[in-house]
Formats: structure tokens, C-alpha cells, sequence
């Protein structure tokens, strides 16, 4: 499923603004992108609109997780994840409206249900680590206003 992506682009001009590229949910959701566009492109009668959306979706999830891993903040990473969350969800709910509208088969449905489902299940694991990472480095710091002062 991933394995199309070990092609030496993402093993060079590594940096840490590009550790993304590491992240197997940021991988997944390349191929999923990829694997919708197959299956889109052998409809006939689509209309652009419809395809569209769905395209967008899709590739909106792996762009909101490269663009919130180069957030400065937890918090501001969180947020990425989240709205990737929410791209994935309509993502879902376009391919399944497609699905009861017989303009895609059962069994293109069933695989990208698969890959759907391993995504969004990574994703929301992603977010509740990044949320407890968030909560333990916050109760670590001191509120200094909180302080006594020594004057």
C-alpha cells in the first residue's frame, strides 16, 4: 500500500521542517489521494464539481499533517491534525454518497473504506498523543506571574 512511496525522494534534502515525510498516516494519505484519483478518473459522467470536491479532500489530508508539523506550537500541530481529521470524515462521506449513487463499485469502496479507516484511525491516535504531549509539557512549566516575587 505504501510501499510505492521508497523511491529516494523522501530520503533526500531531509531537514527538520521535512520530518513529515516520516509520519506513515502522512504516507497513507498520499496513497489514498492516488488511489481515489484512479478510481474518479474511470467515471464517465462525473461531473468536474463532484470529482473536485472529492480530490480536494483527499489531498487535503495529507497537506493540513505536513503543513501543522512545521507548526511552532503543539497546540498549533494539533489544530493541523484536527482539520485533517475533518477532511478525511468529508472525504468519507463524498466516496459513500458516490457509492449510493452506483458511480463507484462496491468493491472500490470497500478498499478505499480499508485505507480510509487505517488513516482515520491513525489520525485520531496521532491527535491524543500530540494532546497528552501538550498537557505534559504545560503542567511542567512554572507560571512565573503565579511566583512570589523576592523584592
Amino acid at each position: 500500500m505504501v510501499g510505492r512511496m521508497d523511491d529516494g525522494v523522501l530520503e533526500s534534502n531531509k531537514n527538520l521542517s521535512r520530518g513529515f515525510r516520516k509520519l506513515w498516516v502522512w504516507r497513507e494519505a498520499v496513497e489514498l489521494y492516488i488511489f481515489e484519483k484512479g478510481i474518479l478518473d474511470q467515471i464517465r459522467g462525473i461531473s468536474f464539481k463532484i470529482k473536485d470536491q472529492v480530490l480536494a479532500s483527499g489531498f487535503s489530508i495529507s497537506s493540513n499533517l505536513a503543513e501543522g508539523y512545521c507548526r511552532k506550537s503543539i497546540k498549533e500541530y494539533i489544530q493541523f491534525v484536527n482539520v485533517a481529521l475533518g477532511s478525511c470524515r468529508e472525504n468519507y462521506s463524498q466516496m459513500y454518497a458516490l457509492l449510493r449513487s452506483k458511480e463507484i463499485l462496491k468493491e472500490k469502496f470497500d478498499e478505499f473504506d480499508k485505507r480510509h479507516y487505517s488513516i482515520e484511525n491513525k489520525l485520531i491516535n496521532l491527535a491524543k498523543s500530540l494532546d497528552r504531549k501538550s498537557t505534559r509539557l504545560n503542567s511542567s512549566h512554572t507560571d512565573i506571574s503565579r511566583m512570589p516575587s523576592s523584592a
